[in-house]
């Protein structure tokens, strides 16, 4: 396949802004793209190659949502209007609701129903121009819902194309069974229950949830050190409600990312800069909770910390299935410029990942692109509620 008459957003590094070639070409092959530049300087082997001209329309990665919690039961729109009539976030989890409601709807669903229903979801996705998802476990908190809800994370890419990450969070919520006890659950089911997603091939990185209400730092360790032990990188919910240093300790082991970070401090997004750990920003959640704490994004800037951006898709604090409205809420909410709302969902979202094939266009890269209708990159977080994608190419085939 030969793409041309674009105009390619790269968002290869460089000092032109989004990579950008006007009058593009791009040559695609078994799922790779093989050549990309100028049109004019093409070279003479592609000329012969079926071609499709994109009417001078922008190409760019396709994008990423690098942190989404689609697989669960139920909804908690009840929940929501308790938070409208003046209940918090942790009012409603300290009361048996929040993330255990969905634990109790998850554990009562079948495979196939959390699957038909996370595809919705997903279909949302994919018509935006996303070619891949993360999806997290955490909504079992049992060995066997944990391992359910990968198998359906594993599943959606059988239905769809699409390419799926799976994070093993077990360590998302102490459920009712071991109220109380944390350390007895982390030795019971977070633990165990790793090392057989692990067996049986279901967990690409390990997530936890460092926070007051959920798990502290000292917890939180001992699941990377088991996921280190396994050779499974790690990744960490941190700072969204409190600081209680949980960025810093994930970027001591090595995490591809620490993730919401609203009250990161500036020792946090320094130790984050020393291990390169991306750091993903979550504008549903901060909107939903109607959160007041901005996150940090100039130290983060000034630190040259990568950062990314995903829906953070849940049925709690962040029921958003759009990756567009995302990038328009990291423009308007956290200050995001329009070119960094663009790389927090190709090519630094790739990297929160672990991934090094995708997030950019150049040469040896997946040939996962999205076309649109708009001349301007800026018009993609500009918009609000406007779908502008023309087509997507996933590995190569229009889709």
């Amino acid at each position: 396949m030969l793409l041309v008459n674009a105009r390619l957003a790269t968002m290869v590094r460089g000092s032109i802004p989004y990579g950008l070639i006007d009058r593009a070409a791009i040559a695609i092959e078994d799922g790779k793209i093989l050549w990309c530049g100028r049109e004019a300087e093409l070279p003479t082997t592609f000329g012969r190659d079926a071609r499709q001209d994109l009417g001078g329309g922008l190409v760019t990665p396709a994008l990423i949502d690098c942190h989404t919690h689609l697989v669960f039961g139920g909804n908690r729109a009840q929940e929501f209007e308790l938070r409208l009539n003046g209940a918090s976030y942790e009012d409603v989890a300290r009361n048996g609701g929040g993330i255990l409601s969905t634990v109790m709807a998850t554990r009562e669903a079948d495979e196939d129903s959390l699957l038909a229903d996370a595809l919705t979801r997903v279909d949302a996705l994919i018509a935006e121009g996303v070619a891949t998802i993360e999806v997290k476990s955490g909504y079992g908190l049992t060995v066997a819902d944990e391992l359910k809800m990968l198998r359906v994370a594993r599943r959606i890419a059988d239905e769809r194309p699409v390419r799926i990450r799976t994070s093993y969070l077990a360590a998302h919520a102490i459920p009712p069974e071991f109220k109380g006890s944390p350390n007895a659950y982390l030795e019971r089911v977070v633990l165990p229950g790793l090392e057989q997603a692990h067996t049986e091939g279901l967990v690409d990185a390990v997530d936890g949830f460092c926070e007051s209400i959920a798990f502290a730092p000292h917890e939180i360790e001992q699941v990377f050190d088991k996921a280190q032990g396994l050779g499974l990188p790690v990744k960490l919910h941190a700072e969204q409600l409190s600081s209680l240093g949980g960025a810093a300790l994930a970027a001591r082991h090595g995490a591809l990312s620490a993730d919401h970070l609203e009250y990161l401090d500036a020792a946090g997004v320094t130790v984050m800069a020393q291990s390169g750990t991306v750091a993903v920003l979550l504008p549903g959640a901060f909107y939903t909770l109607r959160e007041t704490q901005l996150p940090p994004v100039n130290l983060l800037r000034n630190e040259k910390v990568p950062i990314a951006l995903a829906t953070d898709c849940n049925p709690g604090s962040s029921p958003l299935a759009s990756i567009l409205l995302a990038m328009n809420m990291g423009a308007t909410l956290f200050r995001l410029t329009p070119q960094e709302t663009l790389a927090g969902t190709t090519r630094n979202a790739a990297r929160a990942l672990g991934l090094e094939d995708c997030g950019v266009i150049a040469p040896g890269k997946r040939a996962d692109l999205a076309i649109w209708n708009v001349a301007d990159p800026a018009e993609l977080s500009y918009r609000i509620g406007f779908n502008a994608l023309h087509r997507r190419i996933f590995g190569g085939d229009f889709s």
